[in-house]
């Protein structure tokens, strides 16, 4: 029996991504938000980020010029936020698994929005209990392979790491890293598929490799340069632009790799009145749910 999800008061949520169906069953990809930042190390806000996404995705175009494709050849349902327990990560991170491997279950494309990064280690512990042989690429300023901050194994700062811990460092290809302490960097060097401070010529490269393979993408939106996308967090000077973000996405959809489910975090929308982080964000998501969900 498919699992219907609950559909979460919209005042609360900020209403729906431009063009969402009202049809679950119809769906082939499933939006939610996980508005947690619970474990943040600098500027607090990012669950306020689902929110703010969905409310600025109005001003999108529902045709993408680069896919040549318009949002309504795609069905995508959005079931809002998950209710979290404020302040209880653990708690909060086994909800959002539950959530993500019912719908996987399903045989819809999961979409999360973000919130910290600590929630992704929810849908990739839901995507890899369904998918063997799971590959994780990762896409982020920082390095997020610490066992612990100041003594705290549930932090942002750590969520790759328990990742690696679950479908093996070997299966983590990580991209744009900028920052991270010594330990980290050495670390990935000796056991991820490691590629910092660029993404798409080293993507270009890895891409083929990953061919046949169940593949779950997480993106912090921190990667790009705060020129760009200062709406986070923890901003880190020196980062991609805007376009090759966006040209990465578009070049996993030319290379037609089995792309299962992705996420989109760390946007914290009360630092940015420009809205341009909010605004990237949202196309973004258009672009992965053009490109990407089969």
């Amino acid at each position: 029996m498919a699992f219907h999800p609950m559909k979460f008061d919209p005042a609360y949520n900020g209403g729906e991504f431009i063009g969402a169906t009202q049809d679950y069953e119809a769906a082939q990809a499933v939006i939610y938000g996980m508005p947690m930042d619970w474990t943040v190390s600098f500027r607090a806000g990012t669950r306020l980020g689902p929110t703010r996404v969905r409310e600025v995705s109005i001003g999108l175009e529902e045709y993408s010029p680069y896919l040549d494709k318009l949002l309504e050849d795609v069905k995508y349902f959005d079931a809002g936020d998950i209710p979290l327990p404020f302040g209880n990560p653990s708690r909060s991170i086994e909800m959002i698994a539950e959530y993500v491997g019912r719908i996987v279950k399903d045989g819809k494309f999961p979409l999360g929005i973000g919130g910290e990064h600590l929630v992704s280690w929810g849908p990739i512990q839901a995507v890899a209990k369904k998918y063997e042989n799971l590959a994780l690429i990762h896409i982020d300023a920082h390095a997020d392979l610490r066992e612990h901050y100041e003594g705290e194994p549930y932090s942002h700062a750590s969520v790759i790491r328990k990742a690696c811990d679950i479908i093996g460092a070997k299966n983590v290809y990580q991209f744009g890293i900028r920052s991270g302490t010594k330990e980290e960097f050495q670390w990935a060097r000796a056991n991820t598929n490691f590629y910092p401070f660029t993404v798409l010529e080293p993507l270009k490269q890895v891409l083929p490799e990953l061919q046949g393979r169940p593949v779950y993408v997480t993106i912090d939106i921190d990667v790009v340069d705060p020129a760009f996308a200062p709406g986070t967090g923890t901003a880190e000077p020196g980062g991609i632009t805007s376009l090759e973000l966006l040209q990465s996405i578009h070049e996993m959809a030319k290379s037609g790799i089995h792309v299962v489910g992705l996420d989109l975090v760390e946007v914290s929308p009360g630092i940015d009145p420009t809205e341009q982080t909010q605004i990237l964000a949202s196309k973004v998501i258009r672009e992965v749910l053009l490109g990407l969900v089969k």
